[in-house]
């Protein structure tokens, strides 16, 4: 996560005293003339939250098709070959995220395998002629170097490289713009940082990470590389849209998580079930595509450095238990056992959701004073996981080989094996250095390995469990790129071994089996997936048999961890004031109408057909709405209808009239326009930019007095709902569908009156701004959970 969240009442704060200096507004509420703060009752709250380093303005995303003019007939004159060009493009983008992702990946998982490997065979080789001071020395300096360099690109260069990036990626795609989270610089600085924080042997994984990588560059193909230097090939205003946009990265993410667990049907349920909000079937076989070719490619290179040709990469590199040769059975009494997984790791991973959050909030008050603080705060941290790491393992006792085990086998003095000797004598090894004195990935596979019953001793166990829920805690948060999915299943196949041990002969399931039952119930009681994590979980073991006991255990804790409090990612989303809505909206919210949203919303600042160029101006310089209804008085309706009546023509966007003064679109007397003259000024290729700002724009003062035809401009189809829905069912269609504006149109018509009484945007529907606006709901909200 990133490294300088700050709790959403100090930015409240922050942000109202800049209001009452008139330097800041609220993007979507605010009227014509009137600052924010003068209005004592106001629905919209402050569209703020904590992005890198800074509080930024967050805005929407246009998801919706804009249905103007310009793209009806762009539309229409398209021909069977551009429409087959269109889609080819479509795959070929999809191709190429997961061939680059694949790539990326292979490269990350080489680069920390042998910087890791090679750390720990020199550590290794130190104690052996026990210089243990100068072991130790070697490795805190080695990792502090390591954790140095992630830090400092994520501070200096790019702070929303830091964390997983999943939380943000999940607010994209549900329609909120999070800036510079898809940049090249953030990229590069993902890849490197990650390469660095996790060779560093910090408790993290690189599968937040790749996440996020995966989504980067989904983002740079399609809009042709970094902002200052995108292409303009003709074939990429395909990809000019929010729309397309989005579906690419979600490509991209579940291409990030295939890579990660090489698991290609995961990596689809996972984009689906907990970052994607809108899906289709034509985007299920795109992403599923993108995680076919990164299959293929990490297989190409894992058959490649099996001969040697990658330094210390070989069999490892991927989390990859393969129990497909060991005989799962299990009896009715076996239940017992894995439902007491599954409520250890709801009631487990709800609690460290929990105290996360109390360190993160800590953690803001360390990361405000600096980036000279960050960074100390990241070494801090690097010191003390280096110390534990070395020092621990010496509490453990030595204890000695299975006589079963061939000599190679125990005791290991490499890198990899599950017998690490660390200080013992030939014959014996120590379980503890097994599990802590070895690259994350690897510690992976000793503790789900399979027919090692008494490999490990309670005690190193406990002692293991107990090290990385506390390394867990407070590694997470700190200026690195950082993911959550390591920690947590190093901890939940910790209490799943234990528990496995206590069972002994009373069950048939293996300590190994146990140990990944912990794993995917504290995964499950923490992120509260099940789907995604059950088929992740049964294409890393490769054995169908785990089906229906990881189901069950799935679903026991995330029953359990939702009875206390949300998932961590929403946990997150919430710290850093994204304003991401949710599926389901509150019971309460069936209690009030949209209309009396708009009641407490000021008036909405509508724009007539042919507008003067002069009122436009102002309306762009006094107002931060980013739509606008357009109505037309006076227009002479069908027949058998009054006259007089007022036409809602539709709504335009800021960007689009901010366009229209860049090019001058001005016409000396008030008049109507043809289409030929709006495409000979226009094309469907610059309504899709959204970079223009009215300060950047020069009217003179005689331009003011001339007029402007939006007709053509305006978005002809915008979603309406009648003032009397329930917000429960606007907030529903407003998420399906991915809006940013949703026009109220009044209950009754007539002549004379105003065919659009509000608009609804992403910050009037949140529960929050809603309750602060109508208090007595907070009422009826504590009644319902009464009942």
């Amino acid at each position: 996560m990133e490294d300088d969240l700050r709790n959403t009442a100090k930015a409240t704060t922050t942000y109202n005293m800049e209001a009452q200096a008139n330097e800041e507004r609220d993007p979507e509420s605010n009227s014509l003339h009137q600052p924010l703060l003068k209005r004592n009752r106001t629905l919209s709250s402050t569209p703020l939250a904590m992005v890198g380093s800074k509080v930024s303005h967050i805005e929407s995303l246009d998801y919706e098709i804009n249905e103007n003019d310009l793209f009806k007939h762009d539309w229409r004159s398209r021909s069977k070959v551009q429409v087959l060009q269109y889609i080819f493009l479509k795959w070929t983008v999809a191709f190429l995220v997961g061939l680059l992702t694949g790539i990326i990946a292979t490269l990350i998982n080489l680069a920390v395998e042998n910087i890791a490997g090679y750390k720990l065979l020199a550590v290794v080789g130190y104690i052996e002629k026990e210089r243990y001071l100068m072991g130790f020395i070697f490795l805190a300096g080695v990792n502090f170097f390591l954790t140095l360099i992630a830090a400092v690109l994520c501070v200096c260069f790019a702070p929303t490289a830091a964390g997983p990036g999943i939380p943000e990626i999940k607010a994209y795609l549900n329609g909120v713009d999070t800036p510079n989270m898809f940049g090249a610089t953030t990229l590069i600085v993902k890849i490197v940082g990650s390469i660095g924080a996790v060779s560093a042997g910090l408790d993290l994984g690189k599968e937040g990470p790749l996440v996020h990588i995966g989504s980067c560059i989904a983002s740079l193909l399609g809009q042709g590389g970094p902002d200052n230097y995108r292409i303009k090939w003709r074939w990429l205003r395909y990809f000019n849209n929010d729309r397309d946009r989005r579906d690419i990265i979600t490509c991209g993410a579940s291409s990030g998580v295939c890579a990660a667990f090489r698991a290609p049907v995961g990596g689809v349920l996972f984009a689906l079930e907990e970052v994607a909000t809108w899906w289709r079937s034509a985007l299920l076989w795109r992403t599923f595509f993108s995680t076919a070719v990164v299959v293929v490619v990490l297989r190409a290179f894992m058959e490649y450095c099996k001969s040697g040709n990658c330094g210390l990469f070989g069999q490892g590199g991927l989390i990859m238990f393969d129990v497909s040769g060991v005989t799962v059975s299990y009896h009715v009494m076996d239940i017992i056992p894995i439902a007491v997984i599954g409520v250890i790791g709801g009631v487990l991973g709800s609690l460290y959701n929990h105290f996360l959050h109390k360190v993160l909030r800590l953690y803001n008050l360390i990361n405000e004073k600096g980036k000279i603080y960050k960074l100390l705060l990241s070494l801090t941290v690097s010191l003390f996981t280096s110390a534990c790491l070395y020092g621990l393992p010496f509490l453990a006792r030595c204890r000695p080989c299975d006589s079963s085990l061939s000599e190679s086998a125990c005791p290991n003095t490499g890198r990899a094996g599950n017998f690490k000797q660390f200080n013992c004598p030939d014959g014996y090894y120590n379980d503890l250095a097994t599990l802590l004195l070895t690259t994350n990935d690897d510690a992976v596979r000793n503790i789900f390995s399979t027919n090692t019953s008494s490999e490990f001793h309670v005690f190193s166990l406990t002692i293991f469990f107990v090290l990385y829920c506390i390394l867990g805690l407070f590694t997470f948060g700190i200026a690195v790129p950082s993911g959550l999915f390591l920690p947590i299943i190093l901890m939940g196949s910790a209490y799943g071994r234990m528990l496995g041990i206590a069972m002994g002969s009373y069950t048939n399931i293996d300590q190994g089996l146990y140990a990944v039952l912990g794993a995917a119930s504290l995964m499950a009681g923490s992120m509260r997936m099940t789907v995604s994590l059950c088929v992740i979980f049964l294409e890393l073991t490769n054995n169908l048999l785990l089906l229906p006991i990881t189901m069950l255990v799935l679903l026991i804790a995330k029953t359990v961890g939702d009875c206390f409090n949300p998932s961590i990612y929403e946990i997150i989303l919430d710290l850093k004031g994204l304003p991401f809505l949710e599926a389901n909206p509150e019971p309460w919210m069936r209690n009030i109408t949209v209309g009396e949203l708009a009641d407490v919303k000021a008036p909405v600042v509508t724009l007539n057909g042919v507008e003067k160029v002069g009122r436009i101006v102002d309306v762009l310089k006094n107002t931060t709405h980013n739509g606008f209804p357009i109505v037309d008085e006076g227009v002479t309706p069908p027949v058998r209808l009054a006259t007089g009546v007022i036409e809602l023509h539709g709504i335009i966007l800021r960007a689009h009239l901010v366009l229209a003064l860049q090019k001058k679109w001005f016409l000396q007397e008030k008049r109507r326009t043809e289409e030929w003259e709006v495409r000979e000024k226009f094309t469907s290729v610059d309504l899709a930019e959204r970079e223009g700002k009215i300060e950047e724009v020069a009217v003179t003062k005689d331009e003011m007095e001339m007029y402007i035809d939006l007709h053509s401009l305006t978005n002809r189809t915008p979603y309406t709902v009648m003032e009397s829905m329930s917000v429960a069912k606007a907030l529903v269609l407003f998420r399906q569908v991915g809006l940013r504006h949703m026009l109220i149109v009044p209950q009754y018509q007539a002549a004379g009156v105003s065919p659009v009484v509000g608009i609804l945007t992403r910050q009037d529907l949140r529960a929050q701004n809603i309750l602060t606006a109508f208090p007595h709901l907070e009422k009826s909200k504590g009644r319902e959970k009464g009942n």
